[in-house]
């Protein structure tokens, strides 16, 4: 079955760095566009970065650019994100998602919490 298993969250301080990773199984990753959204409490959930199958192209949130980054490796189907210079309002549950295409609806892992404080 398709699993997304998020890990590498935790407490840090500010100006602080993480790497999360998300261990896909179950599904073609390399066919798979794949993305870090996060949410906080009371809020929605939102995209904080997004990269295609092979790559090619990355996007980010506002918020994050110059400070997160997003790989992958098509070869161990893992994803992460390099968070760097955190900050208090980084703080969120931090989630996976894989996407096709429309006809798909998307995969989504069960989120791993970040904390940044002092």
């Amino acid at each position: 079955q398709v699993q997304l298993v998020e890990s590498g969250g935790g407490l840090v301080q500010p100006g602080g760095s993480l790497r999360l990773s998300c261990v896909a199984s179950g599904f073609i990753f390399s066919m798979f566009t794949m993305s870090w959204y996060r949410q906080v409490p009371g809020k929605q959930r939102e995209l904080v970065a997004a990269i295609t199958s092979d790559a090619g192209n990355r996007n980010y949130a506002d918020s994050v650019k110059g400070r997160f980054t997003i790989s992958r490796d098509n070869a161990k189907n893992i994803l992460y994100l390099q968070m760097t210079s955190l900050k208090p309002e980084d703080t969120a549950v931090y989630y996976c998602r894989a996407f096709l295409d429309t006809f798909l609806p998307p995969y989504w892992g069960q989120g791993t919490q970040v904390t940044v404080s002092s």
